[in-house]
């Protein structure tokens, strides 16, 4: 291991949207911070992955870095109608006036990730904040003086405070001795992207399909961003993922759900099960390394909660670590620190039994449940409401965390 080390009040590993975030928000707090990634800078970042941006999180990021919560406003889209069929039949529909609301930041905006993240690069750049990249971590050492972080590339960082941002195969997390506990989706997921047509293509429109009769009797979501389309797809339990991946049956599912027009444009195709896990402390013993985003928590996408809900961990650990730097007392320190841990905590397990229940009301044998839908299905057509409840309901409930916070989640 090489002698070159490096002292730097607060080190954040991932250059991923929270890892940025992190860093960003730290810098709003007048403190110094540097980031360490893993992977090269032209990695491959393809595909949508967390398209839809909270209007908390269009704040927060607004809040710290003045203009990158607009710059996203201006690059993402609102789609104005909800829509929801029940095996083939329409159950809701619903066209807003003003979808995104009326203040200068709206309820959400629907724009690829990677675009989120080419904004946060930019600001990084305007405050002078370094990504090294190709700096894997190996080992992290913490004691009640600081961490000890040293990379693969043969350097060593001296910090005050370690925010381990790098995903769900965190090595932070491994290396602090943080176990992640928790259950994976009984069904498999495929989630696709295609590219939008010039001209006047498909609406933009939120459809959610219960049992699509021309899909095979599967769940099939479609969501606008900007510049294409999200497909997500719920297998059945039977089913081959990657033969159901297949261009032949591919190209068939997009042009059933979108049209013909669309059938060659797909652009990127992902399979998975969802994991609904959390981190057993979200820091050290030591109180020295804070863990945020997906090193912290891994849960299904269902109401959006996993980057938005990194991001809050974010300016959270940010503002923490803030107040802890400037403490007078090492117990006053201690204790900012923990309140991050036990309000993120928290709300990440609110977010799992969210996204949980959400999950299972869309995968579930529930007799209850699966009465509930079909009762509402046949009322839908004289009760709006019930209506509203098929196209509300795979999302999960609405409510925030019950802690004080800044944001939504």
């Amino acid at each position: 291991m090489s002698s070159d080390s490096r002292d730097q009040p607060v080190v954040v590993v991932g250059a991923g949207p929270v890892g940025m975030t992190t860093a960003l928000a730290l810098h709003a707090r007048n403190v110094p911070v540097t980031i360490l990634e893993a992977e090269p800078e032209d990695r491959d970042r393809s595909g949508s992955r967390a398209i839809y941006v909270h209007g908390s999180t269009l704040r927060t990021l607004e809040r710290v870095h003045p203009g990158l919560g607009m710059d996203l406003v201006d690059e993402g889209m609102v789609w104005p109608t909800r829509r929801t069929c029940w095996r083939g039949k329409e159950v809701f529909s619903r066209t807003y006036d003003s979808p995104g609301g009326y203040g200068d930041i709206p309820h959400f905006t629907s724009v690829p990730q990677v675009r989120t993240e080419a904004y946060m690069h930019e600001a990084l750049d305007d405050c002078g904040i370094e990504i090294h990249w190709e700096s894997e971590v190996e080992t992290v050492d913490a004691d009640g003086d600081g961490v000890r972080v040293e990379t693969t590339d043969g350097r060593a960082w001296e910090t005050e405070y370690l925010v381990g941002a790098d995903g769900g195969g965190s090595t932070v997390r491994n290396e602090i001795g943080a176990t992640f506990d928790g259950d994976e989706s009984a069904n498999s997921f495929i989630v696709a992207d295609v590219e939008e047509i010039d001209g006047e293509g498909y609406p933009n429109e939120r459809l959610f399909h219960y049992d699509h009769p021309e899909v095979g009797g599967r769940n099939v979501l479609l969501v606008p961003f900007t510049g294409g389309w999200r497909l997500d797809i719920q297998c059945l339990p039977d089913d081959d993922p990657e033969e159901l991946c297949s261009d032949e049956n591919m190209r068939a599912i997009i042009r059933t759900v979108l049209g013909e027009a669309y059938e060659d444009n797909l652009t990127w195709i992902s399979t998975y099960k969802f994991l609904q896990v959390h981190a057993d402390s979200f820091v050290d013993d030591h109180r020295r390394v804070l863990l945020a985003g997906e090193a912290a928590h891994l849960l299904a996408p269902f109401g959006a909660r996993g980057m938005n809900s990194g991001i809050a961990d974010a300016d959270e650990a940010a503002s923490a670590i803030a107040v802890a730097n400037r403490a007078r007392s090492d117990a006053v320190a201690r204790d900012e620190i923990e309140l991050f841990a036990a309000r993120r905590e928290r709300a990440a397990q609110y977010n799992i039994d969210a996204a949980g229940q959400a999950l299972e009301y869309l995968q579930g044998d529930d007799p209850k449940t699966v009465l509930r839908k079909e009762a509402a299905a046949s009322l839908a057509d004289h009760f709006e409401v019930a209506g509203e409840y098929l196209d509300d309901a795979p999302y999960g409930p609405h409510g925030a965390p019950p802690i004080v916070s800044t944001g939504n989640y």
